[in-house]
């Protein structure tokens, strides 16, 4: 990872992305696409502007802010690099173990306690590799729990492509290197060049197209898998996001981020460390 860091950090440097020409590109987007670029990671936006005026044989930031003012096609292409998250199936596997013997068993009690259904949330979803994986797990690990509990598995991301992507449920082989054999045998057939996942596990999850910063206004949850996502955001909107989170968690519903993300500001009020190594938290 640093590696890779320090070698594409110098191209955005080399093609001239200075702070005033962000700024500017940010402009066109947000008058254009509506789409707010300041809320992201500067240095990482840098970088993902700089791959796509590569891409157009652009060679310094003025002629590209020509470009977007003159092409739709380009302006959407660059949004698409903006928002996209590479994903793949159980990524982390070290914390669907710890979801399928910890938390999931204990989420169960508590519906069993509570006679109620259990509502399950995925955010930044991208291709649907992350709420395919729990509805995996749920299938092949909980039928029983399933046939008494019901379980809704919500998926979000604002990605309009990438979300129909995931409805398709098509993946090539590099997304599945984590994917257990009994899980592949199970649950996936050849499909040309591609993985066909199957319909029982497509219908378990919902996708919707939704705005992360907006995430007190989605449906109540018990378990929140909101990883690697934080990551691209500045401190201000991480904060508002694990708030948002939190205000549609109820006590005892748990939250997973990524293993490079943490709690910050006014949101570590909220939780309580289950498991500090995979990022789990418990609402309190």
């Amino acid at each position: 990872m640093t590696h890779k860091m320090t070698e594409q950090q110098p191209l955005a440097d080399s093609l001239g992305i200075s702070d005033e020409a962000l700024a500017e590109i940010s402009l066109i987007l947000e008058a254009q696409r509506c789409f707010r670029l300041n809320i992201y990671k500067s240095k990482c936006m840098k970088r993902r502007i700089a791959i796509r005026m590569r891409s157009c044989h652009c060679h310094d930031a003025a002629s590209y802010c020509r470009l977007l003012r003159e092409s739709d096609v380009e302006l959407d292409l660059l949004l698409k690099t903006l928002t996209i998250h590479v994903s793949q199936f159980f990524r982390n596997p070290s914390m669907f173990e710890k979801l399928r013997t910890l938390i999931l068993p204990s989420l169960f009690r508590m519906a069993d306690a509570g006679q109620r259904q259990l509502r399950f949330a995925s955010f930044g979803c991208a291709g649907g590799e992350e709420p395919y994986s729990l509805a995996i797990i749920l299938q092949e690990y909980f039928p029983q729990q399933l046939m008494e509990t019901p379980v809704e598995i919500n998926a979000y991301d604002i990605d309009t492509d990438i979300l129909q992507t995931a409805h398709r449920g098509e993946y090539s082989e590099d997304r599945l290197k984590d994917l257990p054999d009994s899980s592949r045998e199970l649950f996936f057939v050849s499909h040309g060049p591609h993985m066909q996942l199957s319909a029982e596990i497509r219908k378990m999850v919902t996708f919707y197209r939704h705005n992360i910063l907006d995430a007190a206004t989605y449906a109540p949850c018990e378990l929140a898998l909101c990883r690697n996502t934080l990551i691209y955001f500045a401190r201000p909107e991480q904060e508002k996001i694990l708030c948002g989170i939190a205000h549609i968690l109820p006590l005892d519903g748990i939250l997973i981020l990524g293993k490079s993300e943490t709690l910050v500001g006014e949101a570590r009020q909220f939780f309580a460390t289950v498991c500090p190594i995979e990022r789990i938290y418990r609402r309190i």
